[in-house]
């Protein structure tokens, strides 16, 4: 496929993680945000062992664990953590900031370049986020700005290494390796910190449903496949399709009032996105040296 194609393959990823909050608003028990994580990754993970039937070997576990962890685990745990101590728009703000922790993972871990339009892209999309999403009753809590950092940077960090340590398998048996990692760490904490869940609705049960086999399952498959093929600044960039889709949902749905501030935020986010591919679109001297670099291995 072209890259074009895979950008909009995988910017459907986190257009889908928009309708999250949503979901978890409207049609989840409050309360229960480890336990609904839990619900979220684990069955899901399981669900696409059996269709991949495929286990990660040995040697592979500690890193398997270790993106579980990262792209899962912590960062939803940080997520819901900021979620509650700080107003929404302050924490997908302070999330936005992965776009440029991506940047500074991907100069230290795959060695590549910092272009300084992707900064600039960057930047400006963490401006249109906070312009779509933040209003006057933004507090500072110290906690949940830390938990809405260390989510950033756990997500960011999850993207870099996802590429860095891509196995030869199917983007399907990777995300289904992640998810059931993810659901397993998070497991026992959610028996040990939250009481039982109350008995579900058919309303909860479709929520689950939607967020375990759409906002799970299919959405990090298109994710993590879109990692293995696009620069990872380019894909991180792509995460703040996320609150564009919140606000539009919003408005659409719940018949929130949409600012002319707000709609000013969207077509900045969506043009720092669009801005961001054709920054971190690779170069064709990169292109030349890693040719050489394949040419030269497969003569060795």
């Amino acid at each position: 496929m072209t890259r074009p194609t895979d950008i909009l393959i995988t910017a459907m990823a986190p257009t889908i993680w928009g309708s999250t909050y949503l979901v978890t608003t409207e049609a989840l028990p409050a309360g229960y945000p480890v336990t609904l994580a839990v619900l979220r990754a684990l069955p899901a993970g399981l669900l696409l062992l059996v269709v991949t039937r495929s286990l990660p070997p040995r040697e592979l576990l500690g890193r398997v664990f270790v993106l579980g962890a990262l792209n899962f685990a912590i960062f939803w745990t940080l997520l819901f953590v900021a979620a509650y101590r700080l107003p929404g728009g302050v924490a997908a703000t302070l999330g936005s900031l992965q776009a440029l922790i991506v940047i500074g993972l991907a100069r230290g871990i795959l060695g590549t370049p910092i272009r300084a339009l992707a900064v600039l892209a960057a930047l400006t999309g963490v401006t249109g986020v906070a312009l779509l999403l933040l209003g006057p009753d933004a507090a500072l809590d110290p906690i949940g700005v830390a938990a809405g950092i260390g989510g950033a940077a756990s997500m960011a960090a999850g993207t870099v290494f996802s590429r860095k340590w891509q196995p030869p398998v199917h983007a399907l048996t990777f995300t289904a390796w992640q998810l059931t990692a993810g659901g397993v760490i998070l497991l026992p904490l959610a028996l040990l910190f939250e009481p039982p869940l109350p008995a579900l609705t058919a309303t909860n049960i479709a929520g689950l449903i939607w967020l375990g086999l759409v906002g799970a399952a299919l959405t990090y498959w298109l994710w993590f496949r879109g990692v293995a093929r696009i620069e990872p600044g380019a894909v991180s960039m792509l995460g703040m399709m996320s609150p564009v889709t919140a606000v539009a949902l919003g408005w659409l749905w719940l018949g929130q009032a949409l600012s002319p501030m707000q709609a000013a935020g969207a077509v900045i986010v969506l043009g720092s996105v669009w801005i961001g591919q054709f920054a971190n679109r690779p170069r064709a001297d990169a292109l030349l040296a890693v040719t050489a670099r394949s040419a030269h291995s497969n003569s060795a």
